[in-house]
């Protein structure tokens, strides 16, 4: 090698970096917002499976709305940041978003676990996408064949209106969540209130790779009861039923 190719490859070498910086800078940063309350039994093993995005420009924010067990600890090593909150997953998510750093806002419920392929898909597709958020397919974890029926409605069925719920990991785009002011401060249909305001910025970005949440709701409360419960508190709170009313039905 002569000394014009030695200082060719010099140059070539000091260039690759900045080039790699710039790569790295234009892709979106994903912010994983959890809401939480006792939920110190399976905490651990949920956020353990998300372990492995933390390296690729994701972090993990834990909301914790006052747990009387040790959710809070417990979640701390596998997390980027533990946020105390007042319970009510409203309040919880937006004091989330009040700590995070992401371009990406991603709600997950600590019963409900991504597809593989989850980060491409925000990073890439929906970053890139003229939607403001979107949300994903639902599949229930139950065996039951019942399930598969309501998860066809369920999908169908937000497909049809734009209007999505938490256990479909709702993401957003930060700007647009900044400029909505965030979920209204209700305890109880918080997210479909969030996406009617949503959908008249743009219909929902829907990935068909499901979400899978858990059905232990409808397993010990009763598949067809537990759906005659849902499309009761829908239809009362499309007709202007109080939300701190509904949430004690739900609960109940």
């Amino acid at each position: 090698m002569d000394v014009r190719q030695g200082r060719a490859v010099v140059v070539a070498v000091r260039l690759v970096k900045p080039i790699k910086s710039m790569v790295q800078e234009s892709v979106p940063r994903i912010s994983i917002v959890i809401p939480v309350l006792n939920e110190g039994e399976q905490i651990v093993g949920f956020l353990r499976g998300l372990q492995p995005y933390r390296s690729q420009n994701i972090e993990i924010i834990v909301v914790d709305g006052g747990s009387g067990d040790s959710t809070a600890e417990l979640a701390a090593r596998f997390a980027d940041s533990i946020v105390e909150s007042a319970p009510g997953r409203a309040q919880q998510m937006n004091r989330g978003v009040d700590s995070a750093t992401g371009d990406i806002l991603l709600f997950l419920h600590a019963d409900t676990s991504l597809p593989n392929r989850f980060r491409e898909l925000l990073a890439g597709r929906f970053w890139e996408s003229e939607s403001s958020w979107g949300r994903f397919d639902v599949r229930l974890s139950g065996s039951h064949y019942l399930f598969r029926i309501i998860e066809f409605f369920i999908n169908w069925r937000s497909r049809l209106t734009g209007i999505a719920t938490g256990d479909q990991a709702i993401f957003i785009k930060r700007p647009v969540f900044s400029r909505l002011g965030g979920f209204m401060p209700i305890p109880f249909m918080e997210d479909i209130a969030l996406c009617k305001k949503l959908k008249k910025m743009s219909r929902p970005f829907c990935i068909r790779s499901p979400v899978t949440t858990s059905s232990r709701r409808w397993e010990q409360e009763g598949i067809l009861r537990t759906v005659l419960l849902m499309w009761r508190l829908r239809l009362a709170y499309f007709f202007g039923a109080d939300p701190a009313r509904l949430v004690h039905l739900y609960y109940r």
